[in-house]
């Protein structure tokens, strides 16, 4: 039935198996996506929303390359928030909540959209491995597709065990079969593998609630979503609420305990340390009487709700009796009750940069089968894996990364460089250069990246450069036009900034902590300016950042570039650690199981110390 050798395949069509079979393809690879059911591609399995801390700077990401979770949630978004606003702009980050079927719809006709781009719905039972090398799957029904390369994405599918109180059934998501086979095979190739567990709260019927007993949580008056293109963003939102526990909730969810499977040992994998069930919250937070919850709708159109903050897998009647004691919750009714369920991973450090792993040639693995947790995790390795497994069968140099370049590349130099035994989440805090890493600058770190590959369009690298334009424009008007004290000084004295005696130029009135450009927008030279050139908002934006954060930004480029130069001394795949006495035990013992692929990497690892870079560097001829 399929006669002709596949490029690349990819199997799962959730988040991280969209935009890898999407990047695949547009860079020009024969693509074959292997899903279980081609209604749930891109599905939201959990709550419906994208971005949030450091979440949102990765969709960015992935759109400034090419990738496409940015403009599907740009079009399908109820609801839009730029976080953090409140701190500086190393900290600003967009989350939106989804039309939850929209959102799927959007991506299945993105991916129909693609040239070069098959599909198959089916189970992928195994892989085709000869000699080291992946050379395609095996289905269910046994059928053998070829490939060149093979990408696996089986998010929570792999032995996928969902536990609801004392009961427990085999399934991927609720109502949806596991994925079973691959995890026997990958082991007896020589693969380590592990338990992971996360789990969903239930969703409950909107029109039983009383919102008047909650606060509102309107979206942001200004919507500037996700993408660096023009997209169709919403013309109204939708608002989610804010309500709490209490200790009477708590009260009654403890009388389920003795039926939990968290508690009674029947899960046996980690959670999330970042969205633990409210179980183990009224556990490990004993101190506190409530928690917050937030209730977010699904969609514009459906009454569905999600009740974020409350993830439980305890029996349903006790779900049940809780949520009706929650403010504004009395008389709700559950349309499905929360769930956790367990699933199969792979300890990362199997895994090179490309996310190719050490033990199988073109085999990749993305998203949740790696231990991270999270839509935007899971996209961003899926659209790395997709780009890289479509070089190597053009026989072209992968493509990687650094720490200082992306949050991406910071989540996959961790996975492989640390690995992980707890779902792996980005905060801002795991990046050392977050002044670099800014949401509002992914276009000018990887657009021309991006468009290199092939990935970004033509289109996308104009607008950046007319951008760049637009900002070098402003930040030179500013060094150059000076203001006299008679009609900044009002301004100055009403922001509580000192007053200035004589002509001062722009750029230092702006750079002060107090000053923003709407305040020195109302000076005349600054209005006809900006009547006469026509910038845009996000030119400004981006101008007053480089102009405010210039000595900080400049002190961190020069520690990157510092550690960049160790990044560039590479090490040997094959080099032999164990014949360099002077390196201690533990350093021989890491770098043996991670084998780095440069110093700086080497430097990274835990249990290798100064002194040990500075054996390796010696040895070098450094």
């Amino acid at each position: 039935m399929f006669q002709e050798e596949y490029d690349v395949i990819v199997v799962g069509a959730g988040h991280a198996g969209c935009e890898a079979a999407a990047a695949a393809a547009n860079l020009g690879a024969k693509t074959l996506l292997a899903t279980m059911n081609m209604d749930t591609i891109a599905q939201m399995s959990c709550n419906p929303a994208m971005g949030g801390v450091a979440k949102g700077q990765i969709v960015r990401e992935i759109d400034a390359l090419g990738g496409y979770s940015a403009l599907v949630t740009d079009e399908t978004m109820i609801q839009f928030k730029m976080l953090n606003q409140s701190k500086g702009p190393a900290m600003w980050s967009p989350r939106a909540q989804s039309d939850r079927m929209l959102f799927s719809k959007k991506w299945r006709m993105i991916l129909e959209g693609i040239d070069g781009l098959d599909f198959w719905q089916e189970m992928v039972a195994g892989l085709l491995v000869e000699d080291g090398v992946v050379k395609g799957v095996r289905t269910s029904l046994g059928l053998e597709i070829r490939s060149k390369s093979v990408i696996l994405t089986n998010g929570t599918f792999l032995n996928g065990l969902i536990h609801i109180g004392e009961k427990n059934f085999g399934g991927g998501r609720a109502a949806e079969r596991p994925s079973v086979g691959i995890t026997a095979q990958l082991e007896s190739l020589g693969f380590e593998s592990g338990r992971m567990k996360t789990g969903t709260p239930p969703r409950v019927d909107g029109r039983t609630l009383d919102y008047s007993k909650m606060e509102e949580q309107p979206g942001d008056a200004d919507v500037v979503g996700f993408s660096y293109m023009p997209t169709k963003k919403p013309q109204k939102q939708r608002s989610c609420y804010i309500t709490y526990t209490s200790d009477e909730v708590h009260e009654v969810l403890r009388t389920g305990f003795e039926k939990s499977p968290m508690f009674q040992g029947r899960i046996q994998g980690l959670g999330p340390r970042y969205c633990p069930s409210i179980e183990d919250k009224i556990t490990r937070f004993a101190d506190k009487n409530r928690h917050q919850i937030f209730v977010e709708p699904e969609g514009w159109e459906t009454c569905e709700i999600y009740v974020n903050g409350f993830s439980t897998s305890l029996p349903e009647d006790v779900q049940m009796e809780a949520l009706q004691k929650i403010p504004g919750f009395e008389n709700a009714k559950m349309f499905r009750p929360g769930y956790a369920i367990e699933y199969d991973f792979f300890p990362p450090t199997q895994l090179q940069h490309t996310l190719e792993t050490k033990l199988v040639g073109g085999l990749y693995f993305a998203g949740q089968i790696n231990g991270t947790t999270g839509y935007e995790e899971a996209g961003c390795q899926g659209l790395m894996a997709g780009i890289n497994a479509a070089l190597r069968s053009q026989k072209k140099p992968a493509f990687v990364l650094s720490r200082s370049e992306a949050y991406i590349g910071v989540l996959i130099d961790d996975l492989i460089t640390k690995g992980t035994d707890e779902p792996y989440r980005m905060f801002t805090s795991r990046a050392e250069y977050r002044i670099l890493l800014r949401q509002d600058n992914a276009d000018i770190r990887l657009t021309q990246k991006g468009f290199d590959l092939g990935l970004a369009t033509q289109d996308r690298l104009d607008r950046l450069n007319e951008k760049l334009r637009y900002v070098d424009k402003i930040k030179k008007f500013f060094s150059i036009t000076s203001a006299i004290p008679e009609e900044v000084n009002p301004i100055l004295e009403a922001l509580n900034s000192s007053k200035i005696s004589q002509k001062t130029k722009l750029i230092k009135i702006i750079s002060r902590p107090q000053v923003d450009f709407k305040a020195v927008s109302e000076l005349k030279a600054v209005a006809d300016f900006l009547s006469e050139n026509g910038v845009d908002k996000e030119a400004i934006e981006q101008a007053l950042i480089q102009i405010k954060y210039n000595g900080y930004i400049h002190r961190e480029k020069e520690n990157a570039e510092k550690i960049t130069r160790l990044e560039h001394i590479s090490i040997p795949s094959d080099f032999e650690y164990a014949k360099l006495a002077s390196l201690s035990s533990e350093a021989k013992q890491k770098l043996v199981a991670v084998r780095p692929r440069t110093i700086a990497h080497a430097g990274r690892i835990s249990g290798v110390s100064p002194a040990d870079i500075s054996v390796l560097l010696v040895y070098m001829g450094r």
